[in-house]
């Protein structure tokens, strides 16, 4: 019998068992291997992102340059924050990003180039830019590598999506989003909350660079952010009629749906770390 056929919550467990571990150790190993372990999900993502735009007809992003424009940024973030690399380079990305124009000009056969721009771009937003800023988070104090924040925002986003997916499924009655996402619901979201509060409270125990204020806030960014970042993700799916991003991770979808909630929580963690020192 293969993965496919166990149930959701069989494949949840199976997939967590195996790549968690490859996760931690990534994170906790090094820098380098921490680069390479968000890079390639980062990217990963972004293509299933531009795939999926260019499943409905006449969409033609800029898949292969737009996913080169968000490596570059991402590389470039891992060796300026690390203090490898002058801040100035960042001013890279001002020729890279407005040579896609350039290259739709001379696109032909593309009828409605201007959407397709704005959707290379919106990949680059929407998905590149949360994976660099989730290396910025990581150097954020000191230029110095901190894997404690990056497990920490990982365990409470983990804890979080598994309360309210439990929480969810045994009370769930009252919807949360109705139009949008029919499955959420309040109680849910209220499994989440309490969950990733639990866990702040033993991560703060640990990982003390951080104050218990700080990561009880950062839980509830999470939590919150994350909530709408599943609800985006699923109004995007909706509008071109998928139920998944792909299918790549058993009982999760694709890199998409395992980190939607990281997509629009990470902007708005960095300026509170950045505020609330």
């Amino acid at each position: 019998m293969g993965v496919r056929h166990l149930s959701n919550l069989q494949q949840r467990v199976i997939a967590a068992i195996i790549a968690v571990p490859f996760l931690l150790f990534c994170v906790l190993y090094s820098d380098y291997t921490f680069l390479v372990l968000f890079l390639v999900i980062g990217v990963l993502a972004q293509l299933e992102f531009y795939k999926l735009v260019g499943s409905i007809s006449d969409n033609l992003p800029l898949t292969f340059y737009g996913t080169f424009c968000g490596v570059v940024m991402h590389v470039l973030a891992f060796f300026i924050e690390k203090g490898d690399l002058a801040y100035q380079y960042y001013y890279i990305l001002s020729p890279l990003l407005t040579f896609i124009f350039f290259i739709k000009l001379y696109k032909s056969k593309d009828e409605k180039p201007f959407k397709n721009i704005a959707y290379t771009f919106l990949g680059i937003i929407y998905v590149a830019l949360p994976f660099t800023l989730f290396t910025v988070l990581a150097f954020i104090k000191n230029d110095t590598y901190d894997p404690n924040i990056v497990l920490g925002c990982l365990f409470l986003l983990w804890s979080s999506d598994s309360g309210a997916y439990f929480a969810g499924t045994k009370f769930g009655k009252t919807k949360l989003f109705e139009r949008v996402s029919p499955k959420k619901s309040w109680e849910g979201s209220i499994g989440g909350l309490v969950t990733a509060m639990i866990v702040a409270t033993i991560i703060s125990k640990y990982y003390t660079n951080y104050s218990a204020f700080q990561w009880y806030a950062i839980g509830v960014i999470i939590v919150v952010a994350g909530t709408y970042g599943d609800l985006v993700e699923s109004l995007f799916k909706r509008s071109i009629n998928i139920k998944d991003s792909a299918d790549t991770i058993p009982g999760h979808g694709g890199f998409l749906d395992r980190f939607d909630g990281l997509l629009l929580s990470i902007p708005f963690i960095i300026p509170f770390v950045k505020l609330f020192p």
